[in-house]
């Protein structure tokens, strides 16, 4: 069995380090090939690992950071002053071959900038995206990218988007060729924007993708697209439209449940079914958003994830190291982009 080694950011996320140790205990729980690197300061980690017993573990071990990043450090300031972080020691274990992967719930554009800068970007793609699995109605998951790392888009990194949403699809979902959609204000080819245009044109010529055209937000989950591609503005305020929505129904379902006696006898009935059926609404069993592009692999859990959310981001990363995301990216991108540029040359 092959050993996988994961370095986690345990002073990233809203809710504290001892999520990140909770988080840590379930995880190597499940999967006895697991070994992790708890990254943080030792004053508030070794007691918490004191705590539950942890300090001897033979698959968890912990290395010092003297600083945290907090989620109101401006990134920029992070990158050029901030250093030994606890973000920033975690992806130089990957980038020096320590880690397999580097897990984060910590501030999200300081993650963007210093995973840049350790681990480098792969050739012919100059920025990275942060793409999710998120369930949709029969079967499998539509992978959404990007959802906050790159704001604005031109039509050339909507379709490295395409190319590299499509391959991590293919590994994770072992779905040999997924359809790939563009998210548009309308599904007719006259819609959109220039750049829309244009990047649904680079698609529709390449043989390697399997374009199925545009598709309307009202379609993210009930589409037959496997993967949506848009810019981080849109896919930011889709995902958190969605997140919302699924913790308002819930909510509200409960709250119906629980309405009356009769309501409530019947709920004792029907929980398992709700909870079978339902539950993947809940953003917790989707956490864990990939960030693409880079030489190495990195997952960004939400700051608010407790600590099942964040075992999700860990397995998450787990599944990337087994399908070895980055090079099986990298392999998809020299074929494309160059079948591309001679296409483009050609006209």
């Amino acid at each position: 069995m092959r050993k996988l080694h994961v370095a986690l950011d345990a002073m990233g996320g809203d809710l504290g380090p001892h999520i990140s140790i909770l988080a840590a205990v379930k995880s190597l729980q499940l999967n006895p090939s697991l070994f992790l690197t708890l990254v943080g300061q030792r004053a508030i980690i070794i007691p918490l690992l004191k705590k539950h017993h942890l300090l001897t573990h033979e698959r968890l071990l912990f290395l010092h950071a003297e600083h945290a990043i907090s989620m109101s450090d401006d990134p920029i300031y992070v990158l050029r002053h901030m250093r030994n972080t606890s973000m920033h020691v975690a992806l130089e274990l990957v980038a020096k071959g320590q880690a397999d992967a580097c897990v984060s719930a910590g501030n999200t554009g300081a993650l963007m900038l210093l995973a840049k800068q350790s681990l480098k970007m792969l050739e012919g793609i100059s920025r990275p995206a942060l793409v999710t699995g998120l369930p949709r109605k029969g079967r499998g998951h539509t992978y959404l990218l990007d959802l906050g790392a790159t704001l604005q888009c031109d039509s050339d990194t909507l379709f490295n988007f395409a190319i590299m949403g499509s391959e991590l699809c293919a590994q994770v979902e072992q779905i040999k060729k997924p359809a790939v959609a563009l998210l548009n204000v309308g599904r007719e080819k006259n819609k959109g924007s220039d750049v829309i245009k244009r990047a649904a044109m680079l698609l529709e010529q390449t043989e390697h993708i399997n374009y199925i055209g545009f598709i309307e937000a009202n379609e993210l989950f009930s589409s037959p697209a496997d993967v949506v591609v848009t810019d981080g503005f849109s896919g930011n305020i889709a995902l958190k439209s969605y997140e919302g929505m699924g913790v308002v129904f819930l909510r509200q379902l409960k709250e119906a449940v629980n309405s009356n006696l009769y309501s409530k006898l019947l709920g004792k009935l029907l929980n398992p079914i709700l909870k079978k059926h339902f539950k993947h609404l809940h953003p917790d069993m989707y956490n864990g958003a990939s960030l693409i592009g880079l030489r190495g692999i990195v997952v960004k859990s939400h700051g608010s994830a407790n600590e099942v959310a964040l075992s999700y981001a860990i397995e998450q990363a787990i599944k990337e190291i087994q399908w070895q995301i980055p090079t099986t990216i990298a392999n998809k991108l020299e074929t494309v982009l160059l079948e591309r540029d001679f296409l483009l040359h050609e006209q």
